[in-house]
């Protein structure tokens, strides 16, 4: 499925409305960002790096955490009435 920016921040927004009643806070989406971003720096220096996967990193996939990524950073923007389709 192919959107712009805007079509995405409006489906999160949609969704967190729908499954996820409200926004966390917004220190708490900015936690959970960091969290995320290590998720893919994770698995970038274990395939392009020089570190080996562990059990643990087993069935983790770039594109999911990636994803994970946005979403987060979409939170983010949308509960800080931030248009990301707005470049300075």
């Amino acid at each position: 499925m192919s959107m712009t920016i805007q079509q995405a921040q409006q489906h999160v927004h949609k969704w967190i409305k729908k499954y996820g009643v409200r926004y966390f806070s917004e220190l708490t989406n900015m936690a959970l960002l960091t969290e995320e971003v290590g998720e893919v720096a994770r698995i970038v220096s274990r395939t392009y790096g020089d570190q080996s996967f562990k059990k643990t990193d087993k069935g983790k996939k770039l594109e999911e955490e990636l994803a994970d990524v946005l979403f987060v950073l979409i939170c983010l923007a949308n509960q800080t009435d931030i248009d990301l389709t707005i470049l300075r």
